[in-house]
Protein backbone atom coordinates (compact mmCIF):
# COMPACT_ATOMS: atom_id res chain seq x y z
CA UNK A 1 0.00 0.00 0.00
CA UNK A 2 2.74 2.33 0.78
CA UNK A 3 4.70 1.65 -3.02
CA UNK A 4 1.56 2.28 -4.63
CA UNK A 5 0.43 5.42 -2.44
CA UNK A 6 4.07 7.07 -2.73
CA UNK A 7 3.74 6.63 -6.45
CA UNK A 8 7.38 7.09 -7.35
CA UNK A 9 8.58 7.56 -10.68
CA UNK A 10 11.84 5.37 -10.53
CA UNK A 11 12.87 5.17 -13.77
CA UNK A 12 16.10 7.41 -13.10
CA UNK A 13 17.95 8.12 -9.95
CA UNK A 14 17.04 11.97 -10.25
CA UNK A 15 13.36 11.29 -10.29
CA UNK A 16 13.83 9.29 -7.35
CA UNK A 17 16.99 8.65 -5.45
CA UNK A 18 15.44 6.86 -2.29
CA UNK A 19 13.90 4.16 -4.49
CA UNK A 20 17.02 3.45 -6.29
CA UNK A 21 19.04 3.79 -3.14
CA UNK A 22 16.75 1.74 -0.96
CA UNK A 23 16.91 -0.68 -4.28
CA UNK A 24 20.59 -1.12 -4.33
CA UNK A 25 20.90 -2.01 -0.58
CA UNK A 26 17.86 -4.22 -0.28
CA UNK A 27 19.81 -6.26 -3.69
CA UNK A 28 23.03 -6.16 -1.87
CA UNK A 29 21.46 -7.43 1.43
CA UNK A 30 19.56 -10.40 -0.65
CA UNK A 31 23.22 -11.06 -2.39
CA UNK A 32 25.17 -11.67 1.02
CA UNK A 33 22.04 -14.09 2.64
CA UNK A 34 21.99 -16.00 -0.35
CA UNK A 35 25.97 -16.08 -0.42
CA UNK A 36 26.53 -15.15 -3.95
CA UNK A 37 29.81 -14.42 -5.12
CA UNK A 38 31.02 -10.42 -4.25
CA UNK A 39 30.96 -9.83 -8.25
CA UNK A 40 27.05 -9.63 -8.03
CA UNK A 41 27.50 -6.77 -5.43
CA UNK A 42 26.96 -3.33 -6.24
CA UNK A 43 30.41 -1.94 -5.34
CA UNK A 44 31.58 -4.55 -8.29
CA UNK A 45 31.24 -4.15 -11.91
CA UNK A 46 27.76 -6.21 -11.03
CA UNK A 47 24.91 -5.27 -8.96
CA UNK A 48 21.42 -6.17 -8.54
CA UNK A 49 18.10 -5.16 -9.54
CA UNK A 50 14.40 -5.89 -9.32
CA UNK A 51 12.28 -7.11 -12.41
CA UNK A 52 8.59 -7.53 -12.88
CA UNK A 53 8.98 -11.30 -13.14
CA UNK A 54 11.54 -13.97 -14.39
CA UNK A 55 10.40 -13.50 -17.93
CA UNK A 56 11.51 -9.80 -17.65
CA UNK A 57 14.82 -11.04 -16.00
CA UNK A 58 16.00 -13.81 -18.77
CA UNK A 59 14.82 -11.63 -21.34
CA UNK A 60 17.03 -8.38 -20.56
CA UNK A 61 20.16 -10.85 -20.25
CA UNK A 62 19.37 -12.94 -23.12
CA UNK A 63 19.61 -9.30 -25.05
CA UNK A 64 22.95 -8.65 -23.26
CA UNK A 65 23.95 -11.64 -24.17
CA UNK A 66 23.47 -11.40 -27.67
CA UNK A 67 24.85 -8.33 -28.06
CA UNK A 68 27.87 -9.22 -26.59
CA UNK A 69 28.24 -11.88 -28.86
CA UNK A 70 27.10 -9.44 -32.29
CA UNK A 71 29.92 -7.07 -31.04
CA UNK A 72 32.55 -9.97 -31.00
CA UNK A 73 31.23 -11.47 -33.89
CA UNK A 74 29.51 -9.07 -36.29
CA UNK A 75 25.66 -7.64 -36.36
CA UNK A 76 25.42 -10.56 -39.16
CA UNK A 77 25.60 -12.84 -37.22
CA UNK A 78 22.58 -12.92 -35.64
CA UNK A 79 21.18 -15.86 -37.15
CA UNK A 80 24.10 -18.21 -36.16
CA UNK A 81 23.25 -17.20 -32.40
CA UNK A 82 22.25 -20.71 -30.67
CA UNK A 83 20.62 -21.25 -27.25
CA UNK A 84 20.69 -23.97 -24.59
CA UNK A 85 18.38 -24.95 -22.06
CA UNK A 86 16.70 -28.59 -20.72
CA UNK A 87 13.41 -29.57 -21.98
CA UNK A 88 12.21 -28.74 -18.38
CA UNK A 89 13.62 -24.75 -18.48
CA UNK A 90 10.58 -22.75 -18.20
CA UNK A 91 8.61 -21.76 -21.44
CA UNK A 92 9.80 -18.19 -20.27
CA UNK A 93 13.10 -18.39 -22.02
CA UNK A 94 11.89 -19.65 -25.33
CA UNK A 95 9.49 -16.45 -25.42
CA UNK A 96 12.47 -14.54 -24.94
CA UNK A 97 14.34 -16.02 -27.87
CA UNK A 98 11.26 -14.57 -29.85
CA UNK A 99 11.20 -11.27 -28.63
CA UNK A 100 15.07 -11.38 -29.22
CA UNK A 101 15.15 -12.41 -32.46
CA UNK A 102 16.81 -15.72 -31.96
CA UNK A 103 15.94 -17.60 -34.67
CA UNK A 104 13.39 -20.59 -33.53
CA UNK A 105 15.65 -23.50 -35.17
CA UNK A 106 18.38 -22.35 -33.36
CA UNK A 107 16.74 -22.90 -29.92
CA UNK A 108 18.27 -26.16 -28.37
CA UNK A 109 15.98 -28.00 -25.96
CA UNK A 110 18.08 -30.97 -24.73
CA UNK A 111 16.04 -33.65 -22.86
CA UNK A 112 16.26 -33.98 -19.08
CA UNK A 113 17.75 -36.82 -17.53
CA UNK A 114 15.20 -39.19 -16.13
CA UNK A 115 17.47 -41.17 -14.05
CA UNK A 116 19.08 -37.75 -12.24
CA UNK A 117 15.63 -36.98 -11.41
CA UNK A 118 15.19 -34.53 -14.39
CA UNK A 119 18.16 -32.51 -14.51
CA UNK A 120 19.87 -31.94 -17.54
CA UNK A 121 22.90 -34.30 -18.28
CA UNK A 122 26.07 -31.93 -19.03
CA UNK A 123 27.16 -34.18 -21.75
CA UNK A 124 23.88 -34.07 -23.78
CA UNK A 125 24.88 -29.49 -23.63
CA UNK A 126 28.08 -30.36 -24.52
CA UNK A 127 27.54 -32.96 -27.37
CA UNK A 128 24.38 -30.34 -28.92
CA UNK A 129 27.37 -27.38 -29.22
CA UNK A 130 29.90 -29.64 -30.93
CA UNK A 131 27.66 -30.66 -33.33
CA UNK A 132 26.53 -26.30 -33.74
CA UNK A 133 30.04 -25.59 -33.88
CA UNK A 134 31.13 -27.95 -36.68
CA UNK A 135 27.73 -26.62 -38.39
CA UNK A 136 29.36 -22.90 -38.16
CA UNK A 137 26.82 -21.89 -35.86
CA UNK A 138 27.79 -19.55 -32.89
CA UNK A 139 26.64 -21.17 -29.18
CA UNK A 140 26.15 -18.08 -26.99
CA UNK A 141 23.99 -18.75 -24.28
CA UNK A 142 23.07 -21.22 -21.28
CA UNK A 143 19.77 -21.17 -18.72
CA UNK A 144 20.21 -23.54 -16.30
CA UNK A 145 17.47 -23.85 -13.43
CA UNK A 146 17.48 -24.91 -9.74
CA UNK A 147 13.79 -25.99 -9.48
CA UNK A 148 12.52 -26.57 -12.30
CA UNK A 149 8.47 -26.17 -12.81
CA UNK A 150 7.71 -29.48 -13.56
CA UNK A 151 9.11 -31.42 -10.59
CA UNK A 152 11.99 -28.95 -8.75
CA UNK A 153 15.29 -30.39 -10.30
CA UNK A 154 18.32 -28.97 -9.57
CA UNK A 155 20.70 -28.66 -12.87
CA UNK A 156 24.55 -29.31 -12.29
CA UNK A 157 25.41 -25.38 -12.03
CA UNK A 158 29.46 -26.29 -11.88
CA UNK A 159 29.79 -28.81 -15.25
CA UNK A 160 27.40 -26.26 -16.70
CA UNK A 161 28.98 -23.19 -15.60
CA UNK A 162 32.17 -25.05 -17.27
CA UNK A 163 30.63 -25.79 -20.51
CA UNK A 164 29.96 -22.12 -20.82
CA UNK A 165 33.15 -20.54 -20.24
CA UNK A 166 35.02 -22.90 -22.64
CA UNK A 167 32.99 -21.55 -25.21
CA UNK A 168 32.42 -18.13 -24.24
CA UNK A 169 29.26 -18.35 -23.31
CA UNK A 170 26.85 -16.27 -21.12
CA UNK A 171 25.77 -19.15 -18.36
CA UNK A 172 22.17 -17.59 -16.63
CA UNK A 173 21.09 -19.59 -13.72
CA UNK A 174 16.69 -19.32 -12.94
CA UNK A 175 16.31 -20.08 -9.09
CA UNK A 176 12.67 -17.97 -9.95
CA UNK A 177 10.96 -20.59 -7.58
CA UNK A 178 14.35 -22.60 -4.70
CA UNK A 179 16.52 -19.54 -4.56
CA UNK A 180 14.52 -18.71 -1.28
CA UNK A 181 14.94 -22.09 0.11
CA UNK A 182 18.94 -21.67 -0.34
CA UNK A 183 19.03 -18.68 2.23
CA UNK A 184 18.88 -22.02 4.39
CA UNK A 185 22.61 -23.27 5.00
CA UNK A 186 21.38 -26.58 4.49
CA UNK A 187 19.95 -26.02 0.56
CA UNK A 188 22.72 -23.33 -0.23
CA UNK A 189 24.51 -26.43 -1.80
CA UNK A 190 22.09 -25.84 -4.55
CA UNK A 191 23.71 -22.75 -5.65
CA UNK A 192 27.30 -23.96 -5.89
CA UNK A 193 28.67 -23.35 -9.13
CA UNK A 194 26.78 -19.34 -9.27
CA UNK A 195 30.42 -18.42 -9.39
CA UNK A 196 30.51 -19.20 -12.82
CA UNK A 197 27.28 -17.55 -14.32
CA UNK A 198 27.04 -14.32 -15.76
CA UNK A 199 23.40 -13.83 -14.37
CA UNK A 200 21.11 -14.92 -11.75
CA UNK A 201 17.61 -14.59 -11.00
CA UNK A 202 14.88 -15.56 -8.10
CA UNK A 203 11.76 -14.28 -7.49
CA UNK A 204 10.98 -12.98 -4.01
CA UNK A 205 7.31 -13.05 -4.54
CA UNK A 206 6.90 -17.18 -5.41
CA UNK A 207 7.92 -18.11 -1.96
CA UNK A 208 9.43 -14.89 0.47
CA UNK A 209 6.36 -13.28 1.53
CA UNK A 210 6.55 -10.82 -0.59
CA UNK A 211 3.81 -9.52 -2.87
CA UNK A 212 3.87 -9.71 -6.86
CA UNK A 213 5.43 -8.44 -8.49
CA UNK A 214 9.04 -8.98 -7.01
CA UNK A 215 11.71 -10.70 -9.26
CA UNK A 216 15.71 -10.03 -8.18
CA UNK A 217 18.32 -10.47 -10.74
CA UNK A 218 21.88 -10.45 -10.11
CA UNK A 219 24.28 -9.45 -12.98
CA UNK A 220 28.21 -10.43 -13.06
CA UNK A 221 28.91 -7.51 -15.19
CA UNK A 222 26.37 -4.50 -15.47
CA UNK A 223 27.69 -2.87 -18.45
CA UNK A 224 26.53 -5.51 -20.79
CA UNK A 225 22.86 -4.72 -19.45
CA UNK A 226 23.53 -1.17 -19.89
CA UNK A 227 24.81 -1.53 -23.26
CA UNK A 228 21.74 -3.18 -24.75
CA UNK A 229 19.20 -1.33 -23.08
CA UNK A 230 20.21 2.38 -22.22
CA UNK A 231 18.41 5.22 -24.61
CA UNK A 232 19.94 8.65 -23.24
CA UNK A 233 17.08 11.51 -24.98
CA UNK A 234 17.79 14.65 -24.22
CA UNK A 235 14.27 15.37 -21.63
CA UNK A 236 15.83 12.46 -19.66
CA UNK A 237 19.57 14.02 -19.05
CA UNK A 238 20.90 15.55 -15.65
CA UNK A 239 24.05 16.38 -13.95
CA UNK A 240 23.71 13.26 -11.83
CA UNK A 241 23.73 10.28 -14.68
CA UNK A 242 25.56 12.59 -17.08
CA UNK A 243 28.72 12.20 -14.15
CA UNK A 244 28.26 8.40 -13.80
CA UNK A 245 27.87 8.96 -10.11
CA UNK A 246 24.28 7.05 -9.73
CA UNK A 247 22.35 4.08 -11.02
CA UNK A 248 20.01 4.86 -13.57
CA UNK A 249 17.89 1.34 -13.40
CA UNK A 250 16.25 2.05 -16.77
CA UNK A 251 18.89 0.92 -18.45
CA UNK A 252 18.82 -2.03 -16.76
CA UNK A 253 14.63 -3.41 -17.69
CA UNK A 254 13.06 -2.83 -20.93
CA UNK A 255 10.09 -0.46 -19.85
CA UNK A 256 11.27 3.28 -18.99
CA UNK A 257 9.28 3.56 -15.73
CA UNK A 258 8.99 1.50 -12.85
CA UNK A 259 7.25 1.28 -9.26
CA UNK A 260 8.60 1.34 -5.85
CA UNK A 261 9.24 -2.76 -5.75
CA UNK A 262 12.12 -2.53 -2.85
CA UNK A 263 9.97 -1.05 -0.13
CA UNK A 264 8.12 -4.09 -0.17
CA UNK A 265 11.41 -6.08 -0.06
CA UNK A 266 12.70 -4.05 2.38
CA UNK A 267 9.33 -4.13 4.75
CA UNK A 268 9.54 -8.18 4.61
CA UNK A 269 13.33 -8.53 5.80
CA UNK A 270 12.92 -5.80 8.57
CA UNK A 271 9.93 -7.30 9.66
CA UNK A 272 10.87 -11.00 9.61
CA UNK A 273 14.71 -11.31 9.58
CA UNK A 274 16.64 -13.98 8.60
CA UNK A 275 16.20 -16.35 11.05
CA UNK A 276 12.45 -16.03 10.77
CA UNK A 277 12.41 -16.16 6.93
CA UNK A 278 14.71 -19.54 7.27
CA UNK A 279 12.40 -20.99 9.87
CA UNK A 280 9.05 -20.03 7.11
CA UNK A 281 10.75 -21.68 4.37
CA UNK A 282 12.30 -24.99 6.56
CA UNK A 283 8.46 -25.35 7.57
CA UNK A 284 7.29 -25.67 3.86
CA UNK A 285 9.58 -27.86 3.26
CA UNK A 286 8.70 -30.10 6.21
CA UNK A 287 5.28 -29.67 5.35
CA UNK A 288 6.10 -31.34 2.07
CA UNK A 289 8.38 -34.30 3.56
CA UNK A 290 5.11 -35.16 5.76
CA UNK A 291 2.98 -35.12 3.12
CA UNK A 292 5.90 -37.56 0.71
CA UNK A 293 5.55 -39.89 3.92
CA UNK A 294 1.76 -40.19 3.54
CA UNK A 295 2.16 -41.04 -0.25
CA UNK A 296 4.86 -43.89 0.25
CA UNK A 297 2.43 -45.40 2.68
CA UNK A 298 -0.35 -45.78 0.74
CA UNK A 299 0.77 -48.60 -1.60
CA UNK A 300 -1.77 -47.44 -4.27
CA UNK A 301 0.29 -43.94 -4.65
CA UNK A 302 4.02 -43.66 -5.98
CA UNK A 303 6.13 -40.44 -5.31
CA UNK A 304 7.49 -40.36 -9.03
CA UNK A 305 10.33 -37.91 -8.66
CA UNK A 306 12.20 -37.46 -5.09
CA UNK A 307 11.17 -34.41 -3.13
CA UNK A 308 14.37 -31.65 -3.10
CA UNK A 309 12.09 -28.49 -1.29
CA UNK A 310 8.25 -28.07 -1.48
CA UNK A 311 6.63 -29.44 -4.30
CA UNK A 312 5.46 -33.36 -3.85
CA UNK A 313 4.67 -35.15 -7.64
CA UNK A 314 2.90 -38.07 -7.14
CA UNK A 315 0.45 -40.40 -9.18
CA UNK A 316 -2.27 -42.71 -8.47
CA UNK A 317 -1.07 -45.90 -9.74
CA UNK A 318 -3.45 -47.50 -12.60
CA UNK A 319 -4.34 -51.14 -12.93
CA UNK A 320 -1.54 -52.88 -14.63
CA UNK A 321 -4.16 -53.35 -18.27
CA UNK A 322 -4.83 -50.13 -18.05
CA UNK A 323 -3.70 -48.87 -21.86
CA UNK A 324 -3.25 -45.33 -21.12
CA UNK A 325 -1.21 -45.89 -18.26
CA UNK A 326 -2.94 -43.73 -15.79
CA UNK A 327 -3.59 -40.85 -17.48
CA UNK A 328 -6.86 -40.65 -17.29
CA UNK A 329 -7.30 -42.11 -13.90
CA UNK A 330 -5.09 -39.03 -12.10
CA UNK A 331 -6.32 -36.65 -14.08
CA UNK A 332 -9.88 -37.59 -12.74
CA UNK A 333 -8.78 -37.70 -9.36
CA UNK A 334 -6.84 -34.04 -9.72
CA UNK A 335 -10.24 -33.17 -11.30
CA UNK A 336 -12.51 -34.39 -8.29
CA UNK A 337 -10.16 -33.26 -5.90
CA UNK A 338 -10.09 -29.74 -7.42
CA UNK A 339 -13.90 -29.56 -7.84
CA UNK A 340 -14.52 -30.25 -3.92
CA UNK A 341 -12.72 -26.86 -3.49
CA UNK A 342 -11.12 -27.54 -0.47
CA UNK A 343 -7.75 -28.43 -2.08
CA UNK A 344 -6.47 -26.87 -5.48
CA UNK A 345 -3.27 -29.50 -7.07
CA UNK A 346 -2.15 -29.29 -10.80
CA UNK A 347 -0.43 -31.70 -12.99
CA UNK A 348 2.63 -32.18 -15.04
CA UNK A 349 3.64 -35.04 -17.43
CA UNK A 350 7.04 -36.63 -16.77
CA UNK A 351 9.01 -38.90 -18.78
CA UNK A 352 5.31 -39.55 -20.57
CA UNK A 353 3.57 -40.09 -16.75
CA UNK A 354 0.90 -37.35 -16.21
CA UNK A 355 1.92 -36.62 -12.94
CA UNK A 356 -0.23 -34.77 -9.86
CA UNK A 357 1.80 -32.23 -8.06
CA UNK A 358 1.21 -30.85 -4.39
CA UNK A 359 2.84 -27.89 -3.83
CA UNK A 360 3.07 -26.28 0.05
CA UNK A 361 3.78 -22.33 -0.06
CA UNK A 362 1.06 -20.37 1.64
CA UNK A 363 1.49 -18.65 4.93
CA UNK A 364 -1.41 -20.15 6.92
CA UNK A 365 -0.45 -23.56 5.50
CA UNK A 366 -0.60 -26.16 8.86
CA UNK A 367 -0.37 -29.78 8.95
CA UNK A 368 -3.44 -30.50 10.02
CA UNK A 369 -4.43 -28.87 6.04
CA UNK A 370 -1.86 -31.19 4.84
CA UNK A 371 -3.56 -33.89 6.37
CA UNK A 372 -6.90 -33.13 5.27
CA UNK A 373 -5.55 -33.12 1.66
CA UNK A 374 -4.27 -36.06 1.93
CA UNK A 375 -7.55 -37.92 3.73
CA UNK A 376 -9.41 -36.30 0.75
CA UNK A 377 -7.28 -37.34 -1.74
CA UNK A 378 -7.58 -41.26 -0.77
CA UNK A 379 -11.06 -40.96 -0.19
CA UNK A 380 -11.02 -39.74 -3.93
CA UNK A 381 -8.68 -42.31 -5.26
CA UNK A 382 -11.12 -45.23 -3.60
CA UNK A 383 -14.18 -44.37 -5.24
CA UNK A 384 -12.52 -43.88 -8.89
CA UNK A 385 -10.86 -47.43 -7.96
CA UNK A 386 -13.61 -48.96 -6.29
CA UNK A 387 -10.48 -50.01 -3.66
CA UNK A 388 -10.81 -50.13 0.14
Amino acid sequence: MLSAAFNIVGFSWITSPAATELEVIVLDWFAKMLKLPSQFLSDAPGGGVIQGTASEAVLVVLLAARDRTLKKHGKKSLEKLVVYASDQTHSALQKACQVAGIFPENFRVVKADCSKNYAVAPEAVSEAISVDLSSGLIPFFICATVGTTSSSAVDPLPELGNIAQGHDMWFHIDAAYAGSACMCPEYRHHLDGVEKADSFNMNAHKWFLTNFDCSLLWVKDRSYLVEALSTNPEFLKNKASQANSVVDFKDWQIPLGRRFRSLKLWMVLRLYGVENLQSYIRKHIQLAEHFEQLVLSDSRFEVVTPRLFSLVCFRLLPPTSEYEGGRQLNYDLMDAANSSGKIFISHTVLAGKFVLRFAVGAPLTEEQHVDAAWKLLQDEATKLSGSA
